[in-house]
């Protein structure tokens, strides 16, 4: 599923999300299943059921949430689980990122990833070797 827009000013879910649409994923991807009073219950702010039920749909129509029924009548329960994990979540939206900036800019990414290594874990500059390792052994 591929993100519309996404905001580089903001940080972690909030680049991809509204701020309240992000806390709304933290807490389904936490709990795996909720219904709309749980997820109220569970938001720091006070919000009202009709607020969080809007946002838990809009998230469900923008394909990132299922939505289940149960019940008849006026006892009737929704349910919402998320479609993926956060982690699949995030490794969707950085591979289309990373394709498209590559696809576009190709030579200037590859050099701004490697400066950008500069400033980070040395760890990852061992990930990011052993995967071009990988690449290689697999192209020859």
């Amino acid at each position: 599923m591929r993100i519309l827009s996404m905001k580089l000013s903001e940080e972690g879910m909030n680049r991809f999300f509204g701020s309240l649409e992000a806390q709304i994923m933290e807490i389904v991807w936490l709990h795996e299943q909720v219904t709309i009073k749980k997820v109220q219950a569970l938001l720091d702010e006070e919000l009202s059921f009709n607020t969080v039920m809007t946002v838990l749909n809009r998230l469900h129509e923008k394909g990132h949430l299922q939505k289940t029924i149960t019940g008849q009548g006026r006892v009737r329960t929704t349910c919402f689980q998320p479609v993926q994990s956060k982690e699949q979540f995030i490794q969707e939206q950085t591979r289309i990122v990373t394709e498209g900036l590559v696809h576009e800019y190709g030579h200037l990414v590859v050099n701004q990833l490697v400066d950008a290594m500069q400033h980070a874990d040395p760890e990852l500059m061992e990930v990011l070797e052993a995967r071009l390792d990988e690449w290689k052994r697999g192209k020859s």
